[in-house]
């Protein structure tokens, strides 16, 4: 709540926090409340940032019902509170706190029974002065404080099956309150009530954070409060993150209530909004009013993979790995070993923003899946990180360490690239001057389904990871210029070229490279012209691969779609940009408008499946591997001539020989290019 922001500006504020911040540096944890509430951060709504001081029965119970008719609460909201002016303007004959009459007729007791009907928590609101930031703030009446009736206040809150407590300081030094004595007194007369109420405690920004807090209260202000709008919203953001230090399970910094669904930002914006506020480990309290939300705004609430980053049982805080020029990298540690990455652009233009694997703290493994919070894309990296971002956009990243193995370099993203005519090309020759216009790898007649297709001079370049060890490749010019093209095809670990081709010309045949990178930090493929320039000068890296890891991990295996067995109408139509030169068409309307390919392991495990598919809009494949349930897949594109290798799903393979079946009976499905099995 409440005030609007009292007295100095949130610039002050957040100096303070920082300096708040630094005193603490290199201390012991302190101890959090130990009701064995919020052991992950609480979720819920709050009344405040929808109705201010407009509140009544009517609307309390509206938000109850939408929390759940919505499915907010089966995403994991599940406290209704409610915030100042629920009071009448003066305590009863025994001095204990009663509802304003005319917004509440039925009493606190009988709407928080409601509340706990539908299966929901119930939240109040209080302060340890004499008055609330309503009576202060906003003219409501009344001196309706805590001070003074601290015990009494918290048996009434157990008495009516209060859950959560908001306790609000609203300038209680002026009534002479010590805010440590204060908010201590609260806390242990909640204990002696006898009821389990999660204690969150609201700081006015004058106040500064001290380690204490932990040990009082389950969440705590850190900040002034939130606007709705981009500089409010990314300055609170500044202001709590360097207090991750304090965050642990049942203790929790509170930038305050989210805004997404007010109005005052874009999409975008309450994304990034959604994203750090996982990230930071922060309460998640809804603002808006949920009778008017958008499917939008729901959506963006309930993002199943963003809160389950928020709600990761490690407890950790996100912090901060890098910030320069309006580009913020942060990194949280998660329970299973991974990290939550937020890459947030907060310029005014599209931005690329780049880290690495060590930098997040989860180096040393061979390479990474990158699965995209938001996208649902899921990329392999051996180190490298980094998205572009739109501006005022977060790009949101859960990074797993993968099994090591060996994986071709088409299947990476590169850190960089130059070519010297159009776009390296993924899987085909460079082609003319357009993205995907190139044909099948083929030199001196042999063809290959992976590699690279370049055109000198080109520099091709991805971060290594730090088990990597060996690059293979058959290199040569590519059989669609069969009059000229002589070039010179290099690798590179770091500032040392580690092999050499000698020159190339479109006469011979592929010359296998090998190279061993270990140790280094960048790969480099270099391609460059024979001296005769650069004319014709089109350059294949044939199955172009990169060894990580021990060698325990097994190697990927792919499989052409057009290699499968059919049903139906299922076709096999040629694919100019597809990996092997056709893809597999007509799947869909009808499970027996099908595909079957086969696909051989060497153990038993679960697998990551990689699918290349092709569509124009959002269409989905049933997945059945050995005959088993299917697993749904829904896929978005924009082509049915350039595939997209992005949808990665955990399989369970059989050793030996196993089938992997596409198809939908209720509607139209993706072309298929191919599989890979990591």
């Amino acid at each position: 709540m409440s005030a609007p922001l009292p007295r100095r500006s949130l610039a002050a504020g957040v100096a303070a926090l920082f300096l708040a911040a630094v005193s603490v540096a290199g201390t012991a944890p302190a101890v959090a409340s130990d009701n064995g509430l919020a052991l992950t951060p609480q979720m819920g709504w709050n009344s405040w940032n929808a109705f201010h001081c407009s509140i009544d029965e009517t609307k309390i119970k509206g938000a109850a019902d939408a929390l759940v008719s919505t499915g907010l609460s089966a995403a994991g909201y599940t406290y209704v509170n409610v915030d100042d002016c629920w009071q009448a303007g003066t305590r009863d004959a025994n001095g204990r706190l009663q509802a304003d009459p005319t917004r509440f007729p039925a009493g606190i007791k009988a709407l928080a029974d409601y509340v706990h009907g539908k299966g929901l928590k119930f939240g109040i609101y209080a302060t340890p002065g004499t008055r609330t930031c309503g009576n202060i703030y906003n003219g409501y009446p009344g001196a309706l404080g805590s001070k003074g009736h601290e015990a009494l206040d918290a048996r009434t809150f157990a008495d009516w099956g209060v859950d959560y407590l908001k306790y609000d300081w609203c300038l209680a030094n002026e009534d002479g309150v010590d805010p440590q004595a204060g908010f201590t007194l609260m806390r242990d007369s909640l204990k002696d009530a006898g009821r389990p109420i999660l204690y969150s405690i609201h700081r006015e920004p004058q106040l500064p954070v001290d380690s204490w807090r932990a040990d009082v209260a389950n969440s705590w202000r850190t900040t002034p409060d939130i606007g709705d709008s981009w500089g409010s919203m990314i300055g609170i953001a500044h202001a709590n993150q360097p207090l991750a230090g304090y965050a642990r399970p049942g203790a929790w910094n509170d930038p305050d209530m989210l805004e997404v669904g007010n109005g005052g930002m874009t999409a975008t914006e309450y994304r990034t909004h959604m994203s750090l506020w996982a990230e930071m480990a922060a309460p998640l309290l809804v603002g808006t009013n949920l009778a008017t939300a958008s499917s939008s705004t729901v959506g963006i609430l309930t993002n199943a993979d963003v809160l389950a980053v928020s709600q990761d049982t490690l407890g950790k805080q996100g912090t901060v790995v890098s910030s320069s020029g309006g580009l913020v990298v942060m990194s949280r540690p998660l329970a299973d070993g991974s990290r939550a990455v937020t890459l947030t652009n907060e310029t005014g233009s599209t931005a690329t923003i780049a880290t690495t694997a060590s930098a997040l703290g989860i180096g040393g493994s061979s390479s990474y899946t990158l699965k995209d919070l938001w996208s649902k894309a899921t990329t392999r990296t051996v180190g490298s990180v980094s998205a572009s971002v739109p501006s005022h956009a977060t790009v949101m990243y859960r990074v797993t360490p993968a099994a090591g193995s060996t994986v071709y370099l088409s299947d990476l993203q590169p850190t960089s690239s130059t070519n010297g005519w159009g776009p390296v090309e993924k899987d085909t020759s460079v082609g003319e001057a357009a993205a995907g216009d190139g044909h099948t790898l083929t030199v001196n007649g042999t063809t290959y389904a992976k590699g690279l297709g370049a055109h000198a001079a080109s520099d091709v370049r991805y971060a290594l990871g730090s088990g990597c060890t060996t690059v293979t490749a058959d290199v040569g010019v590519d059989d669609e210029k069969t009059t000229a093209g002589s070039v010179v095809f290099q690798i590179w670990k770091d500032t040392t070229k580690v092999a050499d081709s000698g020159v190339k010309t479109y006469t011979q045949a592929a010359t296998h490279l090998t190279a061993d990178v270990t140790g280094g930090s960048t790969l480099r493929l270099v391609v460059t012209d024979a001296g005769d320039g650069v004319g014709s000068d089109h350059a294949d890296w044939g199955n172009a691969q990169l060894t990580c890891g021990t060698g325990t991990g097994s190697a990927p295996v792919s499989v052409e779609a057009e290699k499968g067995t059919r049903g139906g109408a299922a076709t096999a139509p040629n694919c100019s940009a597809c990996s092997g030169g056709a893809k597999v068409g007509f799947l869909g309307n009808g499970a027996g408008n099908d595909v079957t390919l086969s696909v051989t392991v060497p153990a038993a495990g679960t697998r990551q499946l990689g699918v290349a598919y092709l569509t124009s809009g959002a269409r989905s494949f049933s997945v059945s591997v050995n005959g088993g349930a299917a697993i749904q897949l829904t896929l978005d594109g924009s082509s049915w001539d350039i595939p997209l290798n992005s949808a990665l799903v955990d399989v369970a393979l059989n050793a030996g020989a196993n089938t992997i079946r596409f198809y939908n009976a209720s509607g139209p499905a993706p072309d298929l290019d191919m599989i890979t099995v990591f």
